[in-house]
């Protein structure tokens, strides 16, 4: 059965955060959605799966909601369901970056897929900076992007003060479908940065729309897929396998599960360690059965543990 999976944000005023949570996680149940929506005073962030009908329903309902009306959706088909259950939670910020008072409304210009790959391929003087964390720009990121080895997205404002990029300079910025661009911009704005742009709709409509051209290897995704293709003309890994260090861009949990590490892992690689990332993982006692067939089944839970957002308390939730 043909599915649909939509990702989404606004940054709209929400007064009651907690009633409107409450109705929205109703809404939801009763449709039969499955994903993660987060709401706060700020706004929507979510990503939902369900058949084709169940999500026109859902974009219906949010359009006629005051101050949602021009929502975007990024969209794409799939098998099944990347998603086990429903979360629907109010937080702080629904995309959170520790930074007070970054309004969407002052950040950088925003690029078309078709203005990002002109100003690509122009020969301009820029700095383009992937506004995503080290495990998804490992497998998957623009040619000639800065690439900051940092785990969490509230790590950003520690490593900009850090990497002299010159204030002068275009700056060219892009994440997996732009949420994330929209408060970096602002930082960077009100760091004494001018000229700063954002991918709209970020690599997701760039894929749809550009077919993917300049990027290189696979987009990660926060759901049971955990890669999706962006350059359908180079589907070749740019990572490599942790054990057998082999072309690879399959990402998936170690088997013991008190360590449950996210790791890149090719088939050999995985039964070589038997699903571990290590020896010392591969003796212990805390071992999942190892299954050849399933071991790129994503284990449901992982991405609350590595979750954006406070990975302590999104554990609670396992």
């Amino acid at each position: 059965m043909k599915t649909e999976v939509i990702l989404y944000y606004n940054f709209t005023p929400v007064k009651d955060p907690e009633q409107f949570c409450k109705e929205h996680k109703e809404f939801l149940k009763d449709a039969g959605l499955k994903g993660r929506v987060y709401i706060s005073s700020e706004g929507i962030n979510g990503t939902l799966g369900g058949s084709p009908e169940q999500i026109a329903a859902y974009k219906n309902y949010l359009l006629n909601l005051d101050g949602f009306e021009e929502t975007e959706f990024k969209s794409e088909e799939d098998e099944s369901v990347p998603f086990a259950k429903l979360i629907c939670k109010v937080r702080e910020e629904i995309v959170a970056i520790g930074v007070d008072k970054l309004d969407p409304k002052e950040g950088g210009n925003y690029l078309s897929p078709a203005d990002w790959r002109r100003v690509m391929e122009s020969g301009d003087d820029y700095v383009m900076i992937d506004v995503r964390n080290n495990y998804e720009s490992r497998v998957g990121h623009f040619e000639g992007a800065l690439k900051p080895d940092v785990e969490n997205f509230y790590d950003f404002p520690g490593w900009l003060e850090d990497a002299g990029i010159p204030k002068d300079k275009k700056v060219l910025m892009y994440c997996t479908g732009g949420i994330r661009c929209e408060k970096f911009s602002v930082l960077m704005k009100k760091k004494g940065w001018d000229d700063v742009n954002q991918l709209h709709g970020g690599i997701l409509t760039y894929a749809k729309e550009e077919g993917g051209e300049h990027f290189k290897g696979k987009c990660f995704v926060f759901d049971d897929r955990l890669v999706v293709p962006v350059n359908r003309g180079d589907l070749q890994p740019i990572a490599r396998c942790d054990i057998t260090g082999k072309p690879a861009d399959s990402y998936i949990n170690c088997a013991n599960m008190e360590c449950n590490k996210l790791f890149v892992c090719s088939e050999e690689g995985a039964k070589i360690m038997e699903g571990c990332c290590s020896e010392e993982c591969k003796s212990s006692e805390y071992k999942r059965p190892f299954d050849p067939e399933n071991a790129f089944r994503p284990f449901r839970k992982w991405y609350n543990y590595f979750d954006d957002d406070f990975k302590q308390r999104e554990l609670q939730n396992l």
